[in-house]
């Protein structure tokens, strides 16, 4: 299947085909240098299965882990891309999940100023969420995405396949950015995942459902300027727990916990139950003000507020322009429940 973003001036395709990892260059001109960029704790088939298609290819392994998203790391890549003697009509390739497509794609977006950048993302997580949006980014003194840019891929290849080699805790982690996407757009979806009894056989039809609802909302919204917040359900709490966690708990596993924060009545219920069914984490044991600390210093913070996205009713969303205090409360009242 192939989903066109059709952004002004960024307008790619994804592509959703199982195997479709062994055909890429059949996308990308052979004549380009390519640096497929990938880490070590993405198994090396999938890279070298790229960097076999090409006659110019090199590869290129960064250390694995969020806490590696960094200023170091980003310097690492463009050191690798200049002393390969890249120019700007070549291209990068990033093979994994979504910190290498995030640090890698920054390094592409601010090389020479721009060179050509495709995404194959190999995790759950980065196939239904940051295979569209274009948001690349490193961590700055352990917060998140500090330092980053808006800038968007050639193409995506999506291979359902890649998901084979993901352990139970990486799919489900990955799965909790679909039910983030259902809960606030598309209550038929959620529901489709919470009497799914065989996801994983199923998993190609929720990437696709899932991403049909980021291509809407990033379309109508490229650089997060108002109704793009509904994406950050779950992300202004998960983003601390994330953060204070030092690598305890995964992205997706953080968002889980987010979105109880900020959810309310009937679809906190239903959220609760569904990310129990999966064995999903549904308290971290951070104090209140220790979250604060983290919250008051996020990227989205201004003026002594956040927009929160909330959710009262699965399917459908708010956002709200959330002053700190009330966020405490929110956090406090949640602590003892």
């Amino acid at each position: 299947m192939v989903i066109r973003i059709n952004i002004p001036g960024n307008e790619y395709e994804i592509l959703i085909a199982r195997g479709v990892i062994q055909d890429v260059k059949s996308y990308i001109p052979d004549e380009k240098k390519i640096l497929v960029v990938t880490d070590d704790g993405v198994p090396s088939i999938y890279a070298d299965a790229v960097v076999s298609q090409f006659s110019h290819a090199y590869k290129f392994v960064i250390k694995q882990g969020d806490a590696n998203k960094n200023l170091r790391q980003y310097e690492d890549v463009l050191n690798a891309l200049s002393q390969h003697a890249f120019t700007r009509s070549d291209a990068l390739i990033t093979v994994g999940g979504g910190m290498v497509g995030d640090l890698a794609g920054f390094a592409a977006a601010t090389y020479m100023r721009g060179i050509d950048f495709y995404n194959i993302p190999t995790t759950l997580l980065s196939q239904v969420d940051s295979s569209i949006g274009g948001k690349v980014a490193v961590n700055l003194s352990g917060i998140k995405n500090t330092v980053g840019a808006f800038y968007h891929p050639k193409r995506v290849f999506i291979d359902p396949d890649t998901l084979n080699t993901l352990d139970q805790r990486l799919f489900n982690e990955g799965l909790v950015e679909a039910i983030k996407m259902a809960a606030t757009n598309d209550a038929r979806l959620f529901e489709y995942i919470e009497h799914c009894r065989d996801i994983k056989s199923n998993i190609e039809d929720i990437i696709v459902r899932a991403l049909l609802i980021k291509k809407k909302v990033v379309e109508s919204d490229p650089k997060e300027k108002g109704p793009r917040m509904v994406l950050n359900f779950g992300h202004t709490v998960g983003h601390a727990i994330e953060t204070l966690g030092k690598g305890k708990y995964y992205h997706g596993e953080a968002v889980a916990m987010g979105m109880l924060y900020t959810s309310d009545n009937e679809a906190k219920t239903r959220i609760e139950n569904l990310l129990c069914r999966l064995g999903l984490p549904l308290k971290d044991e951070f104090s209140t003000p220790e979250l604060m600390g983290v919250i008051a210093h996020d990227k989205k913070a201004k003026s002594g507020g956040v927009t929160l996205c909330l959710v009262d009713q699965i399917g459908s969303s708010k956002l709200v322009s959330t002053p700190l205090e009330e966020i405490e409360q929110r956090i406090a009242r949640r602590k003892k429940a």
